[in-house]
């Protein structure tokens, strides 16, 4: 067969196409598509409406399903047959946009009254749902009340997408959906995440409010003291509750619900039963392995995770001998999703347009809708009864003389005629003669006039109470809160979370496990590892040539305290003491075995490093000295700010600080020495105090192109030596180990500040800086960069004299871990 030509249509003249080219401007374009985008995101999509607490997509699959018949007392039916009813009458977007929608309405850990009914597999906090035509659904006993009446003219319906069919614009909600089940969406510019909260708390509050409209934050709150979470669990600290109550802007923290028990005859364990909203068990199972092996988190020997749906969440967390299970629980706190904090923005439709609300406001706005939704209600169910009388009062008047209106009836000639002559005749209106044209003969009985007269009086009194609703807004109001009091009977459910004023204190006066407060150490090695200890005694102390990298600092606090890690960027860093690993009762293992690096606590900047550990401030403490690698000095009043970081010193451009040291007792000698090795060293009374953003004063002249390469503060005794390397500043750091003197410290004498000092090493032939240098209480120790110790020479070298070859690169130099922890004294 031939292939068929193709047929190549005309092209239209020249002009057609210059009549069809429109020119815009591109900005304005951009700027009317976006809008457009935005507006439509932020009401119909993202937002909640404040009144009935719904977004578009969950207000129309109530709608549909209620539309549907599909009432809790019938049976369940596909999903995907309500999302495609939804999509197709009134949801302009796609199945698995209403699909999410509808699943999170399923899902009893989601919100606190569910408004749908689902029979299948709706998913868990760490998976998802089964698809759409694997599961089925009705509605829910509550969703119900919120499409009660709603056939009654109680809101007004709007078109749908394509103007075809009618939508509520709102649900006349009997429940007031937005503070129970909360909710959550991300509109363009603006977001909304608000907590779910219990129902009977909620209308006493909203029962109260109607009884006492100008009631205050204060009051509002005895009734709703916080957010009650679908998935039980803690809320600690209600400060950020009341901001977020009071402004619709606040955060609080939730914690995992726990307890301690035996679970084996030997070990005890922790069982977690309630975690924090949103998080799911996988996820909290996940965090906890990878703390373990990366021993952040140490005394857990294994974990089961036993949830089923008897018993629902069982975790189960078997703590090793020897390790206290509340001070792991209080571990898992801190570096697990046990703890987590949500953020509350009350973000929600009113009037139509976003506003943030606090509490009372939003308790007004669904109250206003109540007080709207009765009174159009009342005047409906008015006028539906005023007909019926109406229809009644004819009936009653055409069966006192049924003998004559069938007469009339049978002498006409047709329907029309009959009509007229019974306005006529028994001064009827025309839906009255319609009504009874229409009637059967068998309401023609004595019967039927007994019950026409008694629905006659049953409906001259519906009509009077609902005139008298309708006439009086305390009636009105008064019928509001009675039927949220039975809304409140009906789904209501006691409280699940419990709420703590702080970590330690309950509202409901139930105190938890506190962690015993017990003295210990905190150390920092020359390899960058941290750790504490159980006690008060440095590792080393029974062995001056412990094998393990150099113990660089120790800061004695307590478990539940706070230490300071300051940086070369002049920045000190707050850290949990209780975050750190604790080491073996042997303390002599290499590389302090149990400690974690400082990465896994604190992120620094590029080119910052961490110098030291220092004690937080407490009453009579001097404070903090430090040395610039410009030669500046500064003493730091002691001053913790309320927050996790803050600059201890203005620098300026170009400088670092090189050391820092705790000053115990003020009286210390402060020693510089440069990288042309010249030592000064003064005492630290000579140095004024300064505030944290003081820039330091001058401790040592430098030479043109030096700098400084340590500076410390010690107490001189007859065992303090200065411990030098010299090596050629052409070479690649760390890769020469160089020349090694060690000097008693009693050789040097002491200058004044901001001069330049003696000379402590004189360099041989290819030296010409100073690469490393230390001064302190002895003996010396050293260590490369692997942790591994350093041999050093004996303490007998003149102040001026030169080294002898190192046998390896030396990365740290410390005093031995005894000779840096403060006498009892001046520990604290």
């Amino acid at each position: 067969m031939a292939p068929m030509a193709r047929r190549t249509p005309p092209a239209p003249p020249e002009d057609d196409f210059e009549e069809h080219i429109v020119d815009i401007d591109v900005g304005d374009e951009m700027r009317g598509s976006f809008l457009e985008y935005a507006y439509s995101v932020i009401y119909s999509r993202a937002l909640p409406d404040a009144r009935d607490g719904l977004k578009p997509v969950q207000r129309r699959i109530l709608y549909t399903m209620d539309r549907m018949g599909l009432r809790p007392d019938r049976g369940h039916v596909k999903s995907a047959r309500v999302v495609g009813e939804v999509m197709g009458r009134l949801h302009p977007h796609g199945d698995g946009a209403i699909y999410d929608a509808l699943v999170r309405m399923v899902q009893s850990w989601a919100m606190r009254v569910p408004t749908v009914d689902g029979h299948g597999n709706f998913g868990s906090l760490d998976n998802g749902p089964a698809a759409m035509r694997y599961t089925e659904c009705r509605m829910a006993p509550a969703a119900v009340a919120m499409t009660a009446s709603i056939d009654e003219d109680t809101v007004d319906f709007r078109p749908n997408y394509d103007s075809r069919e009618l939508e509520p614009a709102v649900l006349p909600a009997a429940i007031p959906h937005l503070v129970v089940n909360g909710a959550t969406g991300i509109a363009v510019g603006m977001a909304t995440n608000m907590a779910p909260h219990n129902l009977v708390e909620v209308v006493q509050a909203l029962r109260h409010l109607i009884k006492k409209p100008d009631a205050g934050l204060d009051d509002l709150m005895r009734f709703i003291p916080g957010p009650d979470l679908p998935t039980g669990g803690k809320i600690v600290g209600l400060d950020g509750v009341r901001d977020a109550y009071e402004t619709g802007r606040g955060s609080f923290r939730m914690r995992a619900t726990a307890r301690i028990e035996n679970v084996t005859p030997r070990r005890k364990g922790i069982i977690v039963t309630e975690l924090p909203y949103g998080v799911g068990v996988e996820k909290v199972v996940g965090r906890i392995k990878d703390l373990v092996q990366a021993k952040k988190l140490q005394g857990i020997s294994d974990l089961k995770d036993l949830t089923d749906m008897t018993k629902g969440l069982h975790l189960v967390i078997e703590v090793k001998n020897g390790f206290h299970p509340e001070a792991i629980l209080e571990q898992l706190y801190k570096l697990t999703p046990m703890e987590d904090s949500f953020g509350i923005n009350a973000v929600a439709l009113v009037d139509g347009q976003p506003r943030t609300l606090g509490l009372r406001e939003l308790l007004q706005v669904f109250l206003d809708h109540r007080y709207d939704v009765v009174r159009r209600r009342s005047a409906f169910r008015r006028g539906k009864a005023a007909d019926r009388l109406h229809l009644v009062d004819g009936l009653l008047i055409a069966i006192l003389d049924i003998d004559e209106v069938i007469q009339l009836i049978r002498s006409s000639d047709n329907a029309g005629q009959a009509r007229e002559r019974l306005m006529s005749v028994f001064d009827l209106s025309e839906p009255q003669a319609d009504y009874i044209l229409e009637m059967p003969l068998r309401r023609l009985t004595k019967f039927s006039r007994i019950e026409l007269e008694k629905e006659q009086e049953e409906l001259r009194r519906t009509i009077e109470e609902l005139d008298a609703i309708l006439a009086d807004d305390a009636l009105l109001r008064r019928v509001v809160s009675d039927e949220l009091a039975e809304v409140a009977k009906t789904y209501g459910t006691p409280r699940r979370t419990v709420l703590l004023e702080s970590a330690g204190q309950s509202v409901a006066a139930a105190t938890p496990l506190e962690v015993a407060d017990d003295p210990c150490l905190v150390l920092m090695s020359s390899t960058g590892l941290l750790a504490r200890t159980a006690g008060h005694e440095a590792p080393g102390t029974g062995d001056s040539r412990a094998k393990h990298d150099v113990v660089t600092a120790v800061v004695p606090t307590t478990a539940r305290g706070q230490v300071g890690v300051l940086t070369s960027a002049g920045r000190l860093v707050k850290l949990d003491v209780l975050d750190l690993p604790t080491l073996p009762p042997t303390a002599h293992d290499p590389h302090l075995r149990g400690g974690a690096p400082l990465s896994e606590f604190l992120a620094l900047e590029s080119g910052e490093r961490v110098l030291t550990l220092v004690r937080l401030a407490d009453d009579g403490v001097p404070g903090l000295a430090l040395g610039t690698a410009q030669g500046v000095v500064k003493r730091v009043n002691p001053e913790v700010l309320n927050r996790d970081s803050w600059e201890v010193i203005r620098l300026a451009d170009g400088d670092e600080v090189v050391g820092a040291v705790d000053l115990h007792t003020g009286t210390e000698e402060l020693c510089f020495i440069t990288s042309d090795a010249q030592l000064l060293h003064f005492g630290a009374d000579l140095v004024r105090p300064q505030g944290r953003s003081g820039g330091g004063v001058a401790g040592v002249r430098l030479a043109a192109g030096q700098r400084v390469v340590f500076f410390g503060a010690f107490t001189p005794d007859d065992d303090a030596v200065v411990v030098t390397v010299s090596g050629a500043s052409s070479a690649l750091p760390g890769t020469e180990a160089g020349s090694v003197k060690v000097t008693p410290f009693a050789e040097y004498p002491a200058k004044g500040r901001a001069t330049g000092g003696v000379r402590c090493h004189r360099f041989l032939k290819g030296e010409d800086v100073l690469v490393t240098a230390w001064a302190g209480p002895g003996p010396a120790r050293a260590a490369a960069s692997s942790g591994a110790p350093i041999d050093l020479p004996p303490a007998e070298g003149r102040r001026d004299g030169s080294g002898v070859p190192g046998s390896q690169p030396i990365a740290g130099i410390a005093s031995p871990a005894s000779r840096l922890v403060p006498t009892p004294d001046l520990a604290g």
